[in-house]
């Protein structure tokens, strides 16, 4: 059996993908120069930072050449997680709705502490 030594991939590959990563990062840093607002600001933060995420992993951290096996085994758990963080925050908005429903609105109103 013949044993490889390690492979090389042109530089070329690299060079585009930190042209990309500054394009994405230039698109990200006008979400605030044009202080977009509302729901947009957020959702395309997060666009552009999971896109560059995926470039930086892929390329520059070379699962792009990897079997999917490692694949899955590096990506599964982080994936897992996010999908069960977006449960939870599923369940605590019924949770809140619920509460709401019996108890009602909160009248609750925080009072600062005595100063001595």
């Amino acid at each position: 059996m013949a044993h490889e030594e390690g492979q090389q991939h042109p530089i070329k590959i690299y060079l585009w993908i930190w042209l990309l990563l500054f394009v994405v990062s230039f698109f990200s840093y006008m979400v605030d120069y044009m202080n977009i607002q509302g729901f947009w600001r957020p959702t395309l933060i997060l666009i552009f930072m999971f896109v560059k995420a995926g470039f930086i992993i892929a390329i520059f951290m070379h699962m792009q050449w990897e079997r999917i096996a490692l694949k899955l085994a590096i990506l599964g758990p982080p994936a897992a997680i996010l999908v069960l963080i977006w449960l939870m925050a599923l369940e605590g908005g019924y949770i809140e709705d619920t509460r709401v429903d019996y108890y009602g609105e909160s009248t609750f109103e925080p009072q600062a502490p005595p100063h001595h």
